[in-house]
């Protein structure tokens, strides 16, 4: 599990193709790998990863063809940048929002505009994950926790980076036309496959028919004042 809080950044500095899996060696500040050992998690632009290999300042991780097929990871090479954040520990401060490293996707940027001395990111994305955001609500982009704008259209979602989240993660590097990794809310998913469960359209919003099929009987109430 992680937070989207984006601790350092890393440099793939060497790529060694297997089959159709990867292995990606990282260099970062020794400060990273001392909170590491093999076998731990730890998230690669969102992406969440087993460390294989381990020595002062780099590490290793083995991707396989799943991951590079879903994620950006397949296209990454040597001098790439990477977000990184270790797995969050009990006692942990949850900066910003449950992530779970699992990518459901990619999103393409669209626009990068001035808002102030803030920037918006405009994304395009597959319909089936932009159900799942809601205005305002939490999403990770490239492993970053970020909060949705109130715009949301089909395929079409917008973002606000303040200047230190530019600073101090990749998205910087990022230009009109890149992809990054998207992980929805866990949230919604859980939501959307209950509703899918009830055989529920979650376009067609609330009906009577829905209530009663999730159990919700004429005549009761939810608690609180009547």
């Amino acid at each position: 599990m992680f937070t989207g809080i984006v601790q350092a950044q890393g440099t793939v500095s060497a790529v060694r193709e297997s089959a159709a899996d990867r292995d990606l060696t990282v260099t970062c500040a020794p400060d990273v790998t001392d909170r590491l050992k093999i076998g731990d998690s730890i998230a690669l632009d969102g992406v969440c990863q087993t460390v294989t290999r381990l020595e002062p300042g780099t590490f290793d991780v083995h991707a396989i063809a799943e991951t590079l097929r879903v994620t950006t990871l397949g296209e990454v090479g040597i001098g790439h940048p990477l977000n990184l954040e270790t797995a969050l520990g009990a006692g942990d401060p949850l900066g910003g929002h449950f992530v779970q490293g699992h990518v459901d996707g990619t999103a393409t940027i669209t626009a990068i505009e001035p808002t102030g001395d803030a920037l918006t990111y405009r994304f395009e994305a597959a319909p089936e994950l932009v159900r799942q955001l809601v205005p305002k609500g939490s999403i990770a982009l490239h492993g970053v926790s970020l909060t949705l704008g109130p715009e949301i259209g089909e395929s079409t979602f917008e973002v606000y980076l303040i200047p230190h989240t530019v600073e101090v993660t990749t998205l910087k590097y990022r230009m009109v036309g890149d992809r990054v990794n998207l992980e929805t809310d866990v949230l919604g998913k859980y939501i959307l496959r209950y509703l899918g469960q009830l055989g529920a359209d979650v376009r067609g919003g609330i009906t009577w028919d829905k209530l009663e099929r999730a159990g919700w009987q004429p005549g009761t109430t939810t608690g609180g004042d009547a």
